[in-house]
């Protein structure tokens, strides 16, 4: 999962990223609205939390700008304004919830969560394809009854191959989402990596061979 924080209290901002980092999700943040316009039209993100009131622009703004491109991204607005109409609005023009200032991370966070389920999943916790089973609470992933050893990287990469099952992912899109800030343009090898050790690890639990390389572009979740 990669998260975008639009926040210009610094401190907050600060606190946010180091949470997520913590809980091993990718976390930017910017402060200012132009930062955060470029951000968007440049990157993909799973989740964008948004503060209203920014020094050069408005917060509703982004997430109508989001809206716009019809990204498939989940918007949560904080706000120390805790008015209905700014929470009207807000929904309105297309945000999935709204927190009011000051809130507790541990909340923020399942309530990204439940997001991202409600948008990936259908809203389970549970996510089962076939004989793979995630349990997303325990982080867990099994084959049939055989638990997968994985690295953190390795089940992100199985949950973001899940989210975008039969479909073709490039190699460029996967290193954005699971290794922004380790990315280094040009050199896909550490993606290889990671696919080959969770499709080895996958296939010794007894698991079909859905990984699929489409050659010069990237890889498809293959459950046809």
């Amino acid at each position: 999962m990669k998260l975008l924080v639009v926040e210009d209290e610094v401190k907050l901002l600060e606190s946010i990223i180091h949470y997520f980092k913590q809980e091993k999700i990718i976390c930017e943040g910017v402060s200012r609205y132009s930062d955060a316009i470029e951000k968007i039209s440049q990157f993909n993100y799973d989740c964008i939390i948004v503060d209203i009131t920014l020094p050069d622009g408005n917060g509703f703004d982004i997430v109508r700008e989001v809206r716009k491109k019809k990204k498939n991204t989940g918007i949560i607005i904080i706000s120390a304004r805790d008015s209905a109409a700014d929470k009207i609005t807000g929904l309105d023009i297309g945000s999935d919830d709204y927190l009011a200032k000051p809130f507790h991370l541990s909340e923020l966070n399942a309530r990204i969560k439940a997001l991202m389920r409600r948008i990936h999943f259908d809203g389970t916790n549970i996510i089962e394809m076939n004989e793979i089973r995630v349990d997303l609470n325990k982080q867990e992933a099994r084959v049939n009854d055989t638990i997968l050893v994985l690295t953190q990287k390795e089940y992100q990469l199985l949950l973001f191959l899940l989210s975008n099952k039969d479909r073709v992912i490039t190699k460029n899109s996967i290193a954005e989402h699971l290794w922004r800030d380790e990315y280094s343009y040009g050199s896909y090898d550490f993606i290889y990596t990671h696919m080959k050790n969770l499709r080895k690890k996958l296939l010794s639990a007894g698991c079909k061979d859905y990984i699929k390389t489409v050659y010069g572009i990237g890889y498809k979740f293959d459950t046809k």
